[in-house]
């Protein structure tokens, strides 16, 4: 069950400072984001193999999970949001997304699933995925 500030309508915009619209907007913001996000993730392929790119910065890799279970490649974790205000400090803006995500792909045949690999550097995750070479694709001339 999420809480949801109580705003009483017969209060006018006009009647608020400006200070305290913009403790509302972002207090609002900020427990919007605490729940789930969807890190943008980037597909490529080549001839020898897949890439996925997931970019998740500002995380431990400890807290990244990749998992693969019936030809489907699950990246999953949490980053959460620590809300200390050290020195005085307060925050105005937070554009970070934190919480849990997950994200999943169904596999194609021709990936070899005993050569995925998984590095993680400079906020992103970079998952190789070869192809095998009996699976992939040929071109069948007809006669």
């Amino acid at each position: 069950m999420a809480l949801i500030r109580y705003s009483k309508p017969e209060q006018e915009i006009f009647g608020k400072r400006f200070s305290d619209i913009m403790d509302e907007f972002f207090s609002d913001a900020v427990a919007n984001r605490q729940q789930s996000f969807a890190p943008s993730i980037n597909i490529s392929e080549n001839e020898k193999q897949f890439i996925i790119d997931v970019e998740i910065p500002g995380m431990d890799k400890k807290d990244i999970d990749v998992n693969l279970e019936n030809s489907r490649l699950t990246v999953s974790g949490e980053r959460s949001f620590e809300n200390e205000e050290k020195d005085g400090t307060k925050f105005h803006r937070v554009e970070r997304h934190y919480g849990s995500f997950s994200r999943s792909f169904q596999l194609p045949d021709s990936v070899d699933e005993k050569t995925i690999n998984a590095t993680y550097k400079n906020g992103v995750l970079n998952i190789t995925l070869d192809k095998s070479k009996e699976k992939v694709k040929k071109q069948i001339d007809i006669k």
